[in-house]
């Protein structure tokens, strides 16, 4: 069974007397839906030392106005109007995390924005691979099935690859599985979610969930609920909008763990990566379970034993749809 995960504590609600261990984190789409929460989460986190903003427009009015957060970390802003804006966003960045691209709308899905979101996620990928290669990329920009893909090939183009640093962020669906189980036994726990970031890919492991009891009806629904919440919320939203706040808070859970197991932490996560668990099938992207360490993923964890038939279902319907995204994206930068 898989282990509960402790949300980090994003806000500090003092300054600390210790100096902090230097983590520059950048932020490319900063001045976005998403972007612009996840700018204020990134400030408050204490473990952020420097925050670095870039978007087409507007970055400086979004660094101004997070950067009057009492918490100890810089921030920059930088947009395309200025001389090499992105390469300054970049330089010396630990963490890089891209939210850039445009929102779904009613009747789209994650898929439909690809034609827009592959192109700015290959050329923000290009600029990470010359300025920083070496640092975590964690990949918001949807279709994340394919996006994932595409910085990695750009990566591989550009010689300097390495699987373990590049991850797509599929940490909404946990945290809307959580909610969606909370509302159930009255209490917040941790539901894994494995497979991709789109649809059916999304399959959230009910089964895993200690004192969880559902009829066939309810574990439906709910598995359907979870795989289009975000139908949900751009229903909701009238058009207006996507899911900005939860994915925000989702992308700043996921950089807050790679932070922590920067420092020394052990630290267990669920993500979109690089990995040989569905080599047979010739699948080469799945969100499992991953151990994290300074240098990204120190090892990927099989699916549990325990995991149900109706579950293995799902996996086995996903996997042609995650092999067609990953296709789409790798033939995309070839």
């Amino acid at each position: 069974m898989f282990a509960i995960r402790n949300t980090p504590k994003l806000v500090a609600r003092s300054f600390s007397t210790a100096t902090p261990q230097q983590s520059k984190v950048a932020v490319l789409g900063a001045a976005g839906g998403i972007g612009q929460p996840l700018s204020l989460l990134l400030k408050a986190n204490p473990r952020v030392t420097k925050l670095s903003l870039y978007d087409i427009h507007n970055t400086p009015g979004v660094a101004a106005d997070v950067g009057h957060i009492n918490t100890l970390s810089d921030v920059t802003g930088y947009s395309a109007k200025d001389q090499d804006g992105l390469k300054k966003a970049l330089e010396g960045a630990e963490l890089v995390v891209i939210p850039a691209g445009v929102p779904r709308k009613p009747g789209m899905t994650r898929d439909d924005l690809f034609n827009t979101n592959a192109g700015i996620v290959r050329d923000l990928a290009q600029a990470c691979a010359e300025v920083c290669p070496k640092a975590k990329l964690l990949i918001i920009s949807n279709p994340v099935n394919s996006t994932v893909p595409i910085a990695s090939e750009v990566f591989k183009k550009a010689g300097v690859y390495d699987a373990n640093k590049i991850f797509g962020v599929t940490s909404l669906d946990l945290v809307r599985a959580s909610r969606f189980i909370g509302d159930k036994m009255g209490k917040i726990v941790d539901v894994p979610v494995v497979g991709g970031h789109a649809g059916i890919t999304i399959i959230p492991l009910f089964s895993q969930v200690k004192g969880l009891k559902l009829s066939n009806e309810e574990r439906d629904a709910l598995t359907h609920r979870v795989q289009f919440g975000g139908d949900e919320v751009v229903q909701a939203k009238d058009g207006l909008g996507s899911a900005t706040l939860s994915m925000a808070f989702a992308g700043a859970r996921f950089a807050d763990s790679l932070l922590r197991a920067n420092a020394g932490e052990d630290v267990l996560e669920w993500a979109f990566i690089r990995t040989d668990l569905f080599e047979k099938e010739g699948l080469e992207y799945f969100s499992t379970y991953v151990k994290l360490d300074k240098n990204g993923v120190k090892k990927i964890l099989p699916l549990p034993e325990s995991i149900s038939q109706y579950e293995l279902e799902l996996v086995q319907k996903a996997i042609p749809e995650l092999k067609k995204s990953e296709t789409k994206g790798a033939s995309f930068v070839a």
